[in-house]
């Protein structure tokens, strides 16, 4: 089934409707962030069957959403969110992907970019030297198997108490304080600690990065003004996640949960889409080892953040303050409260153009490249940035721009408090890797005054600015849809990539 504009319903220009019936068996609507051009471009690939594919997930309340990055994933796509009721849904290792948290950490530091820009070139050389990165790599944080299950459990906060890499106000400000509640390190095969515990404080390969950046432009001084952000000021922005140990966890949950659908009574139109309820065995067991790979991808970036430290000290001297802004997650479940529309009630009062009535129900919100973003006044969110709302870090490639956005209202009302996650790819990595600007990226990029260092060839080619779709056009999206407000714009220096 191959989607056509026509068949959408344009709600406004940020929203376009997918309705229940347009594939017999949808048990709620889809609803896409994105205005025409952006849908001109996702169209191509599946991810919008993907989206309606995600409307028949039994005990899914509010509509299947897909964000304005999404492309074609497993089972979900990518940018799609979906929240399923607690006490009769399911959980899907599809709808968080197999890097598990994988996600977006933004360093602040002391300097400005009249100061880098002469020390570009050897501060991204130091930098790689000092962050281990590339496919299968090993190094970082020495972990043995046996102190894994600590990492797992305890997650950033390990990499600070037991390394003494970081400090407590690292870990303040991180989604969940760097450790997510409710991990169950027992639920991990043994195979999944052989390959993760080598591979702790590493930054991997494929779209994995660290940016060296300046910020550009404020758009709203008071939030740039409580995350320490000013113009001029050089940034650092690292992307990665559970690297070889999340792979495994999804690889034997989703080979499991695709053995136990039977059992449980569970058709869907696509075998990707592998699920369980909630409160089976097999779902206890993904949400306690998703939560422990989510811990180690936390200490992974703390890591990471403590090398980054080390390099710009060497390079600028010892007083050089490098600090968290933020870290958040783009692909986990999390259990949370929400004021959910009645499905039947928002039918009928849709055609009086009424609002429905709501619930407070808790559910499990699946969110697979895409980010939380609650607004001002949540209590989940450092008190420092309380009256702001959280802060959302979208990066984009490199050679275009970074954001950081604030949580707003609007994404509580209708998205479960979720933006995208980053630009989103328009090509494939082999499309990429064929297309003729992959052969000059480097020296366009090094036209532009971007230093990049990669292992391979392949991991620039593969990442190049033509793959990825106008990260400014889709913040604009949720900008203007009142799911997140714009507070700065952040430009690429330097990258190193695996």
């Amino acid at each position: 089934m191959r989607l056509q504009l026509s068949q959408l319903k344009k709600l406004d220009a940020c929203r376009y409707l997918i309705p229940r019936g347009t594939k017999p068996g949808m048990r709620t609507d889809a609803l896409i962030y994105a205005d025409e051009a952006l849908l001109k471009q996702i169209l191509p690939d599946l991810s919008l069957e993907q989206t309606i594919n995600v409307a028949f997930l039994p005990g899914i309340v509010g509509p299947s959403l897909a964000m304005p990055d999404i492309h074609q994933g497993y089972g979900f796509p990518i940018g799609g969110v979906a929240a399923t009721d607690t006490r009769t849904g399911v959980v899907s290792p599809g709808g968080v992907g197999f890097d598990i948290n994988c996600g977006v950490r933004l360093l602040a530091t002391s300097l400005a970019r009249d100061e880098v820009v002469p020390h570009i070139r050897d501060l991204v050389n130091q930098l790689f030297r000092d962050v281990p990165c590339g496919f299968g790599t090993k190094g970082g944080i020495q972990c043995s198997i046996k102190e894994l299950d600590a990492v797992l459990t305890r997650g950033a906060r390990w990499v600070v108490e037991e390394r003494g890499a970081g400090c407590r106000e690292d870990l303040v400000f991180a989604e969940e304080e760097g450790a997510m509640p409710g991990a169950s390190p027992d639920t991990c095969s043994q195979r999944a600690k052989q390959r993760g515990a080598p591979q702790l404080a590493t930054l991997g390969s494929g779209n994995h990065f660290l940016e060296v950046q300046y910020v550009e432009r404020i758009f709203h001084p008071e939030a740039a003004e409580a995350m320490g952000l000013v113009e001029g000021q050089v940034v650092v922005l690292i992307h990665t996640g559970s690297r070889g140990f999340g792979h495994q966890v999804c690889t034997d949950y989703l080979k499991q949960m695709g053995q136990a659908m039977r059992r449980h009574n569970i058709e869907l139109p696509d075998r990707q889409l592998a699920c369980v309820p909630i409160n089976s065995t097999e779902g206890r067991d993904y949400l306690g080892a998703m939560a422990a790979a989510a811990n180690f991808a936390w200490a992974n970036r703390q890591g990471i953040t403590h090398f980054t430290r080390r390099a710009f000290q060497r390079l600028f001297g010892q007083a050089t303050e490098v600090r968290v802004v933020y870290d958040v997650a783009h692909n986990m479940a999390k259990r949370e409260e929400h004021f959910i529309p009645e499905l039947e009630e928002s039918e009928s009062v849709r055609k009086r153009g009424s609002a429905p009535a709501r619930t407070r129900r808790e559910v499990l919100v699946h969110r697979k490249g895409a980010t939380r973003a609650f607004p001002p006044g949540s209590p989940f969110i450092p008190a420092a940035y309380r009256s702001i709302g959280q802060p959302v870090l979208i990066p984009g490639s490199m050679g275009t721009a970074s954001w950081v956005l604030t949580g707003a209202e609007g994404a509580m009302r209708e998205t479960f408090g979720t933006v995208c996650h980053g630009a989103g790819r328009r090509m494939s990595r082999t499309q990429a890797k064929r297309s003729e600007a992959a052969r000059t990226a480097r020296q366009r990029l090094a036209a532009q005054g971007i230093y990049v260092k990669s292992q391979t060839r392949e991991g620039i080619a593969e990442e190049i600015p033509e793959a990825y779709k106008d990260v400014d056009q889709v913040i604009e999206v949720v900008h203007r849809a009142g799911l997140a407000r714009k507070v700065a714009r952040l430009k690429p220096m330097g990258v190193i990539k695996g």
